[in-house]
């Protein structure tokens, strides 16, 4: 994988000073975020990070980086990333271009539990922050309150009376990863959005994640959770061809042709699932940093990494077929 193309976008995004002043020069660009790709590849902190490359020589092998090299502490690491996310450079790897239809899905990335009080919740949901907190700089910078609880409906049970609320496994302070993807076999990341864990996924298909350019065929796979009237206006008014599934009626039976056409959607719609799962299961997504800006970058990160590693593994099927 070539990481100089990242180096312009890196070079604009950092601001590095042009040493006229003297002080020690920066680490290269390219360098860092070879760091950013190890570190979220492995799900590692800064610190652990920092340690990892002193010690093993395969982190050193592929940071470029000799024995006797100055090595990047976590400090430099961590301002790399806080650069990144206040420039909000968007780098952009190599890929194949979509041409066979597009699938939309949602999934949920874990947060550290935040243990707020319901009062505290309260005050978060309406931007205020809660009594006691301004006072409190080291609380502040530790309380993310931009993330939110959801609960899983497909889990959720309800206790007692058919109106009574829904109960279950409430997912601690979460995002809510929206991605567009390839419908082909190559499965790359093609546009995503990273939003709260409370918002409804549905209501984000018309904020661009829809890619008109270089697309062939224009129809669009996704589950229930996207079907609504004002989407299939949307989509029809833009030229896509709706392929989400359809709901069942409220209290009665599935139609059998309804259920056969949803079968036949699944067959691509499920794809999809193999890119969360990966991931998840292979660089351990989870977000530990505070504030949707950094939790959008981090994501970002992991989306690119995914993207290359995807990348990687289409160069070596070619190759041997």
């Amino acid at each position: 994988m070539g990481f100089e193309a990242f180096r312009p976008d890196l070079y604009r995004a950092l601001a590095y000073a042009d040493g006229s002043k003297g002080g020690r020069s920066p680490f290269d660009p390219a360098l860092m975020f070879k760091i950013l790709v190890i570190q979220t590849l492995n799900n590692l902190s800064d610190e652990r990070t920092e340690y990892l490359i002193n010690d093993l020589l395969s982190f050193m092998r592929f940071l470029g980086l000799a024995l006797s090299d100055r090595v990047p502490d976590a400090k430099t690491v961590w301002l790399c990333q806080k650069r990144l996310t206040q420039a909000g450079v968007i780098l952009r790897n190599a890929g194949y271009l979509p041409m066979s239809g597009q699938i939309l899905d949602a999934t949920l990335v874990a947060a550290p539990k935040q243990r707020n009080t319901n009062g505290e919740k309260a005050d978060l949901r309406e931007g205020r922050f809660p009594e006691g907190w301004e006072d409190k700089s080291a609380k502040l910078s530790h309380k993310d309150r931009h993330a939110r609880w959801t609960l899983k409906f497909t889990k959720a049970k309800r206790q007692g009376k058919r109106d009574a609320p829904l109960h279950g496994p409430c997912h601690p302070v979460l995002w809510l990863q929206i991605a567009c993807f390839h419908r082909s076999k190559v499965r790359l990341i093609r546009k995503w959005k990273a939003t709260d864990a409370a918002a409804s996924d549905g209501a984000w298909l018309r904020e661009g994640l829809l890619d008109k350019t270089n697309t062939a065929l224009s129809s669009v796979w996704a589950d229930t959770a996207y079907r609504s009237q004002v989407n299939e206006d949307f989509m029809d008014k833009e030229g896509f061809v709706s392929k989400i599934y359809r709901k069942k009626p409220h209290l009665k039976p599935m139609p059998r042709h309804i259920q056969r056409s949803n079968a036949g959607k699944s067959v691509t719609r499920s794809r999809v699932e193999h890119v969360f799962a990966d991931q998840k299961s292979q660089t351990g997504l989870f977000v530990r940093t505070v504030g949707i800006t950094r939790a959008t970058m981090r994501i970002g990160l992991a989306n690119i990494v995914y993207n290359m590693r995807r990348f990687l593994f289409l160069e070596r099927l070619n190759a041997a077929a």
